[in-house]
């Protein structure tokens, strides 16, 4: 608590605290609450209506002031051990309603007003939840010291604001211990005022004791992720579409009945799992649906009773699709180039462009190799995008910017008390979230050796076990791995596992380096020019031809990415419309007066093509059937083909 004073009182004397980030419309509230003049200090809140103007402020709102009040009470019912506050505010911000989750919760709310007929609109509390929800009209969560009242600086807060016909006409919000909140909290409340929403124009044609059942179910099926509820005895209380499909059970049956008898038989480890005394939070659990498995997100919340030990369970249950789409919007974990982005036309690389849009037709496992620079992970996102896997996860790892005690955690998961410092809960693997995706693996080369045998069992069974965990979790997952090394000569070294290299370079594509591909780089220069001009704000038209001679004369040991930074560079430094010499780095001014211009080979389309014909008959141990099917065309051509290029 003293924490959070500290942090109050300097965003109100100063504005600012060390390591705190506030929103420009926070702040903006602050600066009107200010010129209000509402004191930062005040002990409670001060405008209280009556009882009589409370009860006419309730009818005034009666629309969505009922349907409230039920869905808070049910809201209450599901988390009355949490030290929560819900309250229902018009759009005036005065508390209509509030139900508090305990005596002693309700009690700490009264200290400061935050009682029914309180306003806590902004020219009386200053900045709140509430406030900010009517005036944004959108979810806002405040963390403490955002309040502009020390009396409101404790604690979490959010608030949902509640429309008809595209009017703020109120909203419904929770406070409580920071430390309670999980990600379900604003769920529920944003669930709620919703439910509210569309129940507002069933009102008048319902009855209120239908009302009750619907609100109930509405609240539920508001959410997408699937909501359970069990008793003492496991039987189901409450349940959403969601959760019946997801459990493999019949819906309109299961109120009533033992979990046990719901499931299909082999789901005890399940069982026990959502019913125990433990919280799970995101826990990967597989459910048996006759001869299918499903692959669950699962999180639950046990309703433990002063006297009486558990007195139910609310259990959360999310598909590992819908589950995953969750991480990939937080930790971006999307592929986002595609082939068409990928600059060059030189041959060499041409060729690793259509062995690269080959392999994306197949889940077969590649091997990018090629010198640090040259755009493997381009080449990964692309292959990603063009294959039958462009709607899943992506993940990239590199293998060499992870602590070694680390990667084994990171790739495989672990379960709760794995490690010391390991996540309550446990966390599952970058293998469990990219299932049905690819994950791509840079510096490969630099794997652990020990790492490298549990790396390669998992590509063969498709099973991954967490670390300190028993259950055998089935992955499908499509493995793209890069090296700048030769994994050859580190298996000479011992380095590397043969097997694994095998198993890793059933497509292998070499990307070659820019200095084999110097015809490539105007095309890139003018590339550079136009994406990173825009964005430092410089209106560059182009490249002096004698520039342009100088960057082809570099051997470029950074290859793309030393190439982008130059212009970058340069870009910074111009003033002109064009990029000159002098804004180049040194060595490649001085390389000038020594170097050769580079000369290549073009390797003509004709053997580009036996190349490749070639390749395909080596990976598919000279089948020609398969080679046809892998080139895309007939068996006729591929033998006419043969005969052309003398392949035996």
């Amino acid at each position: 608590m003293r924490d959070v004073f500290e942090i109050w009182k300097s965003l109100r004397e100063t504005g600012h605290y060390e390591g705190i980030d506030i929103a420009d419309d926070i702040r903006e509230s602050w600066a009107r609450s200010e010129k209000y003049g509402v004191d930062p200090y005040k002990r409670c809140c001060d405008v209280i209506l009556s009882q009589v103007e409370l009860e006419e402020r309730r009818n005034k709102n009666r629309a969505f002031y009922e349907q409230g009040v039920i869905m808070m009470e049910y809201l209450n019912q599901i988390m009355k051990e949490d030290a929560f506050i819900f309250f229902l505010e018009d759009a005036d911000n005065y508390i209509l309603h509030m139900v508090g989750g305990s005596s002693k919760a309700v009690e700490v709310a009264s200290r400061s007003n935050l009682i029914e007929g309180s306003n806590w609109s902004e020219p009386v509390m200053g900045t709140n939840v509430g406030s900010m929800a009517v005036m944004s009209q959108k979810t806002v969560e405040f963390i403490g010291y955002e309040n502009y009242c020390l009396v409101a600086s404790s604690g979490y807060s959010a608030a949902s604001p509640i429309f008809d016909e595209g009017k703020v006409i109120g909203l419904i919000g929770v406070s409580g211990p920071r430390e309670l909140v999980n990600k379900h909290t604003l769920g529920m409340v944003v669930a709620t005022s919703r439910a509210i929403e569309r129940q507002i124009a069933l009102r008048k044609a319902l009855q209120q004791s239908e009302l009750e059942n619907i609100h109930k179910t509405a609240i539920m099926e508001s959410m997408s992720e699937g909501v359970l509820t069990l008793d003492k005895d496991n039987r189901v209380t409450h349940l959403n579409t969601t959760a019946a499909r997801s459990l493999g059970i019949e819906y309109h049956n299961a109120v009533g009945r033992k979990l046990e008898e719901l499931l299909y038989p082999g789901n005890d480890f399940f069982i026990s799992k959502i019913t125990g005394r433990e919280r799970l939070s995101g826990e990967t659990l597989l459910i048996k649906q006759g001869k299918k498995v499903v692959k669950l997100a699962v999180s639950n919340t046990p309703l433990i009773g002063k006297n009486t030990g558990r007195i139910g369970t609310v259990v959360v249950l999310q598909p590992m699709q819908q589950y995953k789409r969750l991480i990939e919007r937080v930790s971006g974990a999307r592929a986002k180039i595609t082939f068409d982005q990928i600059i060059g036309r030189c041959n060499e690389f041409r060729y690793a462009i259509m062995s690269a849009q080959m392999a994306a037709k197949s889940d077969s496992a590649v091997l990018l190799q090629g010198e640090s620079g040259v755009g493997k992970d381009m080449f990964a996102q692309a292959i990603h995008n063009a294959s039958s896997r462009r709607h899943e996860p992506f993940f990239a790892i590199n293998c060499a910017a992870l602590p070694r005690e680390l990667i084994s955690s990171e790739l495989f998961g672990y379960e709760d008390g794995a490690f010391t410092g390991a996540r309550k809960g446990g966390n599952p693997g970058k293998f469990e979230l990219a299932d049905q995706g690819t994950i791509f693996l840079d510096e490969i080369g630099e794997m652990p050796l020990d790492l490298q045998g549990a790396f390669l069992r998992l590509l063969e069974e498709g099973t991954v076990v967490r670390l300190g965990g028993r259950e055998v979790i089935p992955v499908n997952v499509r493995i793209i791995a890069a090296s700048n090394k030769n994994l050859l000569d580190e298996v000479k070294k011992g380095n590397f596992r043969l097997d694994l290299y095998y198993r890793l370079s059933v497509m292998e594509i070499k990307i070659p380096s820019l200095r084999e591909r110097i015809e490539d780089i105007p095309e890139l220069v003018d590339y550079f020019i136009k994406t990173i001009g825009p964005k430092l704000g410089k209106n560059i038209r182009g490249i002096e031809p004698g520039a342009l001679e100088l960057l082809k004369r570099y051997e470029w040991p950074g290859n793309i990415r030393e190439l982008s930074n130059v212009i970058e560079r340069a870009i910074n430094m111009t003033s002109g419309p064009y990029l000159t010499e002098e804004y180049f780095p040194a060595e490649i001014r001085n390389n000038a007066a020594t170097a050769d211009p580079p000369t290549g080979l073009n390797p003509t389309k004709e053997y580009l093509e036996e190349q490749m014909i070639r390749d395909c008959l080596r990976r598919n141990k000279n089948n020609r059937k398969k080679t046809a099917e892998e080139l895309g065309i007939s068996r006729a051509t591929l033998y006419r083909k043969m005969l052309k290029y003398s392949i035996d």
